[in-house]
């Protein structure tokens, strides 16, 4: 089968792989659609140390069944399915209490971080255990079904906060995950939705869906406007979705005394914190990692189009052009958001 194959850092390669093997419990996909996520896009330099090479990327992604393995009951091949990123044991401490995504034996499709390979869904097939599959209402699209599992981590983000009818919300960095979480919080209830960024085109795009309000961080006082735009508090809520000192900083002066913050951002493995604030305001700083079962919510929001998580999406490529559209996300090309990569043209 083809692949686009990390070879070495910043070296990629469209060739020939072998198929992947089928355990047991595992269900063998052809891939339709695969999202290029910003930890794939920073993660091939090494920076981040958790894409090895060699290692076949690609977590975001749906298709159809096309093997199971001697063990799987419950699925048929013709079935179309997205897949969650998370491969857990269902079986730990956490797993137990239903914190799949702190499981003790987790593994992420498409990293390598040093102790484990999983090859990812950046090639025509990939193998996936039963137990992570999802099935796609009609109502959903391969390409749509690629943005599932951002959506499912800016929801739990969204969740890991006590959302209110009335609130405030600022979202710091309108990338893909901070798009999402625009649409969440307003499916939430929230009042008064405030995103910020530094790229007029995300700006723009936060307000088509659901932002009130807008704030270009380099042109305007963000924590003013914010204090402004409620009567001097700050927000209730925020949530970080860049991992930056910067943007940890205003999401936190934001804040109303005794609010809430989630962070989901992870860029900056270090970053500073004006702790006396969190403390004297007695803010809450709430850590979230990829997502916990909210799959099926949000595929249901997606088949009765409460969100839109297609309009995100900058480009449909073939798989084998996907060099070329991980260079132009590496050097940060601002007209690209999302770009789907499928294993035939568009």
């Amino acid at each position: 089968m083809k692949a686009l194959v990390l070879e070495a850092y910043n070296h990629l390669v469209y060739r020939d792989v072998p198929e992947p093997s089928l355990g047991p419990q595992d269900v063998l996909v052809r891939v339709q659609a695969c999202g290029i996520c910003g930890s794939d896009v920073h993660g091939m330099d090494g920076s981040t140390g958790r894409r090895v090479p060699p290692i076949i990327m690609g977590h975001e992604a749906a298709g159809v069944i096309a093997a199971l393995g001697e063990q799987v009951s419950g699925w048929q091949v013709g079935e179309r399915v997205t897949f969650d990123s998370t491969i857990y044991c269902g079986s730990c401490y956490f797993c137990r209490r239903g914190l799949v995504n702190l499981c003790d034996q987790r593994r992420v499709l498409g990293v390598s971080p040093g102790d484990y390979r999983q090859h990812g869904a950046f090639a025509e097939y990939v193998a996936v255990p039963q137990h992570i599959l999802y099935r796609l209402p009609d109502e959903v699209s391969f390409v749509q079904a690629a943005l599932v599992e951002p959506l499912a981590i800016a929801l739990h983000g969204v969740q890991r906060l006590p959302v209110g009818l009335d609130d405030c919300a600022v979202v710091v960095g309108t990338g893909t995950i901070g798009l999402s979480a625009v649409q969440a919080l307003r499916v939430a209830g929230c009042r008064l939705i405030i995103g910020v960024d530094i790229v007029p085109s995300r700006l723009e795009l936060a307000r088509r869906l659901g932002a009130d309000v807008t704030l270009h961080a380099h042109q305007s006082d963000v924590v003013a406007e914010v204090r402004r735009l409620t009567d001097g508090r700050g927000a209730d809520l925020a949530l970080e979705a860049c991992g930056y000192s910067e943007t940890v900083g205003t999401a936190v002066a934001c804040l109303r005394k005794g609010g809430s913050l989630a962070m989901i951002g992870s860029y900056s493995p270090h970053i500073e914190l004006e702790l006396q604030a969190v403390v004297y305001r007695q803010l809450s700083l709430n850590g979230s990692v990829a997502c916990c079962g909210e799959y099926p919510d949000c595929l249901e929001l997606m088949a009765r189009g409460a969100v839109h998580m297609e309009a995100l999406v900058s480009a449909v490529a073939p798989l084998s052009e996907g060099v070329t559209w991980f260079e132009r996300l590496y050097r940060g090309d601002p007209d690209l958001i999302k770009v789907v990569l499928t294993p035939d043209a568009a």
